[in-house]
């Protein structure tokens, strides 16, 4: 280095530091997993309060938990896509085939293919749309969905362990 670069002080934002220690422990071989203790001594050496610590691992685990909700949200629109698109084929292939067996030609149920086409396009692209107010309340929607069903579900279960 010259006597220029040695002078020069560095100084860093604290979303960079975050984005070097990231690159950094990537970049590590052969560590895969920390440790609790591992989190908690390197967060000392950073000087970061054990209580700020579990404070940010609290929101961690509540971060993801909400990412996997999503994802599992995600997954369920994808899986409901998939099967209106299967009935759409099934439904529209007979409708197809029926008016070209009694006509001879395709006439009125390519009316039918183009409606539930434009139906089922927009439905992709609902089921695609990931972001905006009307996933929010969809996501919301389901998620209520999801708990009352976990809720209704834990209580027979307990019930049946009482009866058993």
């Amino acid at each position: 280095m010259s006597v220029f670069e040695t002078k020069i002080i560095r100084s860093y934002q604290q979303e960079d530091i975050q984005q070097i220690l990231n690159l950094a422990i990537a970049r590590q071989d052969n560590v895969e997993e920390f440790s609790h203790e591992q989190l908690v001594e390197i967060a000392n050496e950073l000087g970061i309060s054990t209580a700020t610590l579990l404070e940010a691992e609290r929101d961690w685990l509540l971060q993801k938990g909400e990412q996997q909700k999503r994802s599992d949200f995600n997954l369920y629109r994808q899986s409901k896509l998939k099967r209106r698109f299967g009935k759409y084929l099934i439904i529209n292939s007979f409708l197809v085939g029926l008016n070209f067996l009694s006509n001879g030609q395709i006439s009125w149920s390519l009316y039918i293919l183009l409606f539930w086409s434009l139906s089922l396009g927009l439905n992709t692209w609902n089921t695609y749309q990931l972001q905006g107010e009307e996933y929010e309340q969809a996501f919301q929607k389901w998620y209520r969905k999801y708990q009352l069903t976990k809720s209704i579900s834990t209580r027979i279960n307990n019930w049946m362990k009482v009866l058993n």
